[in-house]
């Protein structure tokens, strides 16, 4: 299996009408250690220096940067800079698996312990309610006895063929029942209404926040979400494991995406939350590049 590696540059900046006077806040911007990707290097950089910083990991093991500015500020700049390994796997379509319902009703029983990781994520969180309407929308794909992977391929390509994306339709807070009225949103909006579906059916997945490629190999269609933070699914199934879906894309994530961290929602991996003190209205500018090692990437923000 092929070892590819990316330049990662994440690009925040906060400007405030009116001064800051103390700023509090909590990054997820480190790329998370998997089997599949590892971390060469990586550093954030603050601006204004921060008088206190520390880094430790969140309950889902996803590693995070808490900070304070008390210095009088009217920006703050945060630049995440760093080098990730993708080992590129051979993936199959539709992997054999067991019927959905077997997975389902084997996760209802009381089982091994392994499986008491996955089961946290069979619940509604803040951002993910498992509605009925949702089941509704699954069962169309979820038929009795048919293979997990199988179902779960043909819900996110219905979800792909059926949704529009659109970065002016909605925001975090949009409830997925004006997602599935009006068929429009972004990819964490996709994200969660497919976790929504497989959850709603008794079926454990989680939200993963990362990146993908910006420009992709030739040849091969851009993907839609490169310019920012990208979120995708991950469904669990007994014996395979954890299996990744991006339904923006219709396609299974592969080298062309990068895992910074998963929770119940997108709640629980914000790239970058906070509370301030002053600042009145401000406005925020975010750009993200991802390219291949050797290639030359974007400039950072610049600075006065």
């Amino acid at each position: 299996m092929a070892r590819i590696r990316y330049d990662v540059l994440h690009e925040t900046r906060y400007l405030y009408a009116q001064p800051v006077s103390l700023s509090r806040q909590l990054l997820h911007l480190t790329p998370r250690e998997t089997p599949r990707q590892s971390t060469v290097a990586h550093r954030i950089d603050i601006e204004p220096a921060p008088a206190e910083r520390a880094g430790r990991d969140d309950y889902f093991g996803n590693r995070i940067e808490q900070f304070a500015v008390s210095a009088a500020h009217d920006e703050l700049t945060v630049i995440a800079h760093s080098t990730v390994d993708v080992v590129r796997q051979d993936l199959l379509d539709t992997p054999s698996s067991p019927a959905w319902e077997h997975v389902r009703d084997r996760l209802r029983q009381v089982g091994p312990a392994p499986l008491l990781e996955p089961g946290q994520y069979l619940y509604a969180s803040p951002h993910v309610e498992p509605l009925r309407a949702l089941a509704r929308y699954a069962r169309l794909d979820f038929h009795r006895d048919r293979p997990l992977f199988e179902s779960a391929q043909a819900l996110m390509r219905r979800i792909h063929r059926d949704f529009e994306f659109d970065p002016e339709a909605t925001t975090v807070s949009t409830p997925l029942e004006t997602l599935l009225k009006e068929r429009r949103g972004v990819c964490q909006d996709f994200a969660h209404f497919m976790i929504g579906c497989l959850r709603s059916l008794g079926l454990p997945a989680r939200y993963v926040s990362g990146y993908l490629l910006t420009r992709p190999p030739p040849g091969k269609p851009r993907l839609v979400g490169a310019d920012a933070s990208h979120a995708w699914v991950s469904m669990f199934c007994p014996g395979a494991g954890w299996v990744d879906f991006d339904p923006t894309n219709c396609v299974r994530p592969d080298d062309q995406h990068i895992t910074v961290g998963w929770g119940r929602d997108f709640g629980d991996v914000t790239p970058m939350r906070g509370v301030i003190l002053g600042g009145g209205e401000h406005t925020v500018e975010v750009s993200v590049t991802v390219t291949p090692e050797g290639e030359s990437a974007a400039q950072p923000l610049e600075t006065e």
